[in-house]
């Protein structure tokens, strides 16, 4: 009788470290598979030509000093660079114009201010980098715009 018990539990031992290396390996696929799908899921910034970032650079700098945006919007229409950081300082703008409305208001005009200067400092240093990042809070906004 002990040998069946002893034989019994061995085999039960066995069962149980084959299902647990079942189920390590099915936790392992789900993993994999959400890590992929974050990873897929994530948009990648858009890209301009590297001549066209080179060369508008200062120009598209612009776009993130209040109503300059218009220089960048206006005079280079051919440059898909500048058109992204304009279209993007033109909702900064916008934002500022809510924050001069709201001050006397709610009082709540300063956080607005803080807020846009913020996004205007994280812009430039898009634009230095010759990157087309969408901002938060603002580059679906400015996606938006078909100017």
């Amino acid at each position: 009788m002990e040998e069946l018990k002893n034989v019994n539990s061995e085999e039960g031992q066995k069962v149980e470290e084959k299902e647990s290396g079942a189920s390590l390996e099915s936790e392992k696929k789900e993993q994999t598979q959400s890590e992929n799908s974050v990873t897929e899921s994530a948009p990648e910034p858009k890209k301009a030509e590297s001549k066209d970032v080179q060369e508008n650079k200062m120009i598209a700098l612009l776009s993130y000093i209040s109503i300059l945006f218009l220089i960048p919007l206006l005079a280079k229409k051919d440059s898909v660079f500048c058109q992204f950081h304009a279209k993007q300082g033109l909702v900064l703008f916008l934002g500022e114009l809510v924050g001069w409305l709201l001050y006397p208001f709610l009082g709540l005009g300063f956080l607005v201010h803080l807020a846009v200067l913020v996004l205007a400092i994280m812009g430039i240093i898009n634009v230095l980098g010759g990157e087309m990042k969408k901002l938060p809070l603002v580059g679906d906004f400015a996606d938006k715009f078909n100017l």
